[in-house]
């Protein structure tokens, strides 16, 4: 193969991948129905061009018809007077007229023929032009939902769930450690020796007002004989004994457990 050869072949390889692209499918369809019903005027134009050829064709028929018997009258009635001159010129003249008749007759019928044609070539073409039609329609629409697809496509492949699973498997697990730190600092902060040592100043004082109680209704004289009041206050005393060593005792071992 020549080097001029195989340039041409490249260049028609390139230039029909080329038109391949540029060619819309859509855009085409849409081109062809504009061109075919474009073209049923014309068809229009050239049957009433060949129907007014058979009406001119029927007119002329009647006519030589018409005149085909006047001449036959005129013939007739030159033989009754006996004037054979103008009986010859008019059988002359019918002859003619005759002959014309004979070949409009054969015209007309052609001409007939023709129309009809015309007019069932220009109904078969109407009828395929609907068809067609209708099929380019459907083509249109299935390319258009083919191009729809297409960009669903590309969008789902620019869409990676692999890196979005990522993506949330990190955020969990970011906002798991954040919930597992809170819980700590809490479990840690209801825990502490401040936590510990409102308790006790909270137990401390409901025993302070027990004991207040008891000495109200020991000034009233509410308790019976032999009351224990002053054993009461005596186990208050101890009460906050204990209460300090457990208080000490408690931030002990706080100390004990941070060393």
């Amino acid at each position: 193969m020549g080097l001029w050869q195989r340039i041409t072949r490249i260049f028609r390889a390139s230039t029909g991948a080329a038109l391949d692209k540029m060619e819309n499918p859509e855009l085409v369809l849409q081109q062809t129905i504009r061109d075919m019903r474009d073209r049923v005027p014309e068809l229009n134009n050239s049957v009433a061009q060949v129907m007014a050829t058979e009406r001119l064709l029927s007119r002329q028929k009647e006519n030589l018809e018409k005149q085909v018997v006047e001449l036959d009258s005129k013939i007739k009635a030159s033989v009754k007077m006996n004037r054979d001159d103008i009986a010859t010129a008019y059988i002359g003249q019918l002859q003619q007229a005759q002959m014309d008749l004979e070949r409009t007759n054969i015209q007309h019928d052609n001409a007939q023929s023709a129309s009809k044609q015309a007019l069932k070539a220009r109904d078969n073409y109407v009828i395929n032009m609907k068809k067609r039609t209708a099929e380019a329609m459907q083509l249109i629409s299935a390319s258009k939902q083919a191009r729809l697809q297409e960009q669903l496509a590309q969008t789902m492949e620019t869409f990676n769930i692999g890196d979005d699973a990522s993506t949330f498997n990190e955020m969990r697990e970011k906002i798991d450690r954040r919930v597992a730190a809170a819980e700590a600092k809490l479990q840690l902060g209801s825990s502490s020796v401040d936590a510990q040592m409102q308790d006790i100043e909270r137990e401390a004082m409901d025993i302070q007002l027990q004991d207040k109680l008891l000495e109200y209704k020991a000034q009233m004289g509410l308790l019976g004989a032999g009351s224990p009041t002053a054993g009461k206050q005596i186990s208050a005393g101890t009460a906050d004994v204990s209460n300090e060593e457990v208080l000490e005792q408690a931030i002990l071992n706080e100390t004990n457990e941070t060393n």
